[in-house]
């Protein structure tokens, strides 16, 4: 049976790619729970240090949730659809933001729905030239489901996020990022060599320091500013006794390049 997501490590590397071409890689259900069982599978190795999701074909990141699929839970019940559907895909989009190793987004193609929910949670992302957003749920007569109402405004604004969510037109990659939607716009051909390049230009630093600077930004973005300020505390606290923190001053200290192990 065909792999609904598949996993290829390159290097220190993880490469996630939808893999439902024929169904411009919809998140049914077993994606979006196979997709949790790599992220927490990724977060267990200690030579993968970044993760890349992509889209399998030439026409899609995502097109968003499975809609037959989801429909079918809707008509068994309100209790249902939240549990089925909805508390499923905030699950997942939360895990990709909350992440502790920097994930990026190479969008491919279209990412409406869940696929620009995903967009929007993960740390980074680079878009083909050939990619297209929107966030079409009301088309259908529902809000958002994967976090969308949330995190679109405060990537872009109220006011801009409300036009998108309540209009459903879609949007180009230079729109998306002109919205902080992502954070650069690539020739189609160049999309992978260009998510790699942002990899690896993390990837020269050290892997402790790269997860504090995620949870802290992460929770600290809806607190105050006192709030994210001991937040920030904190986690620079953790890194006080780690050999990281040692190597990369030293290094510093000396004029040469740092080797860190990631303790």
């Amino acid at each position: 049976m065909r792999e609904k997501v598949l996993i290829e490590q390159k290097g220190a590397i993880a490469l996630l790619t939808l893999n439902r071409p024929e169904k411009l890689n919809a998140l049914d259900y077993e994606t979006n729970d196979r997709l949790l069982r790599l992220l927490d599978h990724i977060e267990a190795q200690a030579d993968i240090r970044a993760v890349i999701i992509t889209g399998a074909g030439e026409r899609a990141f995502s097109a968003g949730g499975d809609i037959p699929e989801f429909a079918a839970s809707i008509r068994r019940g309100t209790e249902e659809a939240v549990r089925e559907f909805c508390r499923r895909g905030q699950a997942m989009t939360a895990r990709f933001e909350a992440f502790p190793k920097p994930v990026i987004a190479a969008v491919n193609g279209i990412a409406f729905g869940g696929g620009c929910e995903i967009t929007e949670a993960v740390h980074l992302a680079v878009a083909s030239e050939r990619a297209i957003f929107a966030k079409p749920e009301i088309n259908i007569g529902i809000p958002p489901t994967f976090g969308g109402t949330q995190r679109l405004s405060r990537l872009a604004g109220r006011k801009r996020a409300l036009e998108l969510l309540l209009t459903g037109d879609s949007f180009s990659p230079a729109r998306a990022y002109e919205l902080g939607l992502v954070n650069a716009v690539v020739p189609h051909d160049d999309l992978l060599p260009a998510a790699f390049d942002l990899a690896g230009r993390i990837l020269r630093h050290s892997s402790l320091a790269a997860a504090r600077i995620i949870t802290a930004v992460t929770r600290g973005l809806n607190t105050s500013i006192s709030e994210g300020l001991e937040i920030e505390r904190e986690q620079f606290a953790r890194m006080c006794p780690t050999q990281d923190v040692h190597a990369g001053l030293n290094a510093w200290i000396e004029r040469r390049t740092p080797v860190y192990s990631g303790n």
